[in-house]
């Protein structure tokens, strides 16, 4: 299973690509942990991609796209992927699909998660991350896992979050509307409990996995 995920902040995106990339038996694979890694092992990407960073500024299309074609090469993928991150616009789904088309690896589908913009408000106004171990939560006063002091993040904050869903549709929806055209859009709601919206998911992908 070849799998590309996207949808909004608040989404629940990074939980459920978790959990289908466990059922499938397949690598969760994320910009984050793509940076992370390149940084960590000093790579001439991680390099470059750190000159950017440095400066407090985004790290160029250009960069992230040759860290995720390197990604594809590892063994790991070979039984399928699952993509969260990336691509987050249309020239990079277009990059990725000439990438794949070059492995003779084409994707399966595109799942996408959709909520309401004012449940994702209440949803991410309501979290809170714990000072000590950093583990977000929702509607509580200590931390669930450590019993630590929590606070809201900044880009918890109603008008943050605003902005983030502005910048979203801007950027990402896009692609939501260039995997439509291309056959691949799987659409799931995102409201209900976390192992009710992967029933979904995976009910939803199952003509595709047979």
């Amino acid at each position: 299973m070849r799998l590309v995920l996207v949808g909004p902040p608040g989404a629940g995106k990074g939980t459920q690509a978790q959990f289908l990339a466990a059922h499938y038996l397949i690598p969760h694979i994320s910009t984050g942990d793509i940076f992370r890694a390149n940084l960590k092992a000093g790579t001439p990407l991680g390099l470059q991609a750190k000159v950017f960073m440095d400066k407090g500024e985004l790290v160029p299309d250009s960069v992230t796209n040759e860290m995720l074609k390197d990604r594809l090469t590892h063994g790991d993928v070979s039984n399928g992927f699952l993509l969260d991150g990336f691509p987050r616009n249309v020239a990079q789904a277009e990059v990725l699909r000439a990438i794949l088309a070059e492995k003779k690896m084409p994707l399966d589908a595109v799942l996408e998660f959709s909520l309401a913009n004012e449940e994702i408000v209440a949803r991410l106004s309501s979290r809170r991350t714990c000072k000590d171990c950093f583990q977000p939560s929702v509607g509580v006063e200590k931390c669930p896992s450590c019993g630590g002091d929590v606070y809201q993040r900044e880009d918890d904050k109603a008008e943050v979050i605003a902005r983030r869903l502005e910048v979203y549709q801007e950027q990402t929806a896009p692609i939501v509307s260039f995997y439509r055209n291309e056959g691949l859009l799987i659409t799931v709601g995102a409201l209900g409990s976390v192992e009710d919206i992967t029933a979904h998911a995976i009910s939803a992908l199952s003509r595709v996995s047979e």
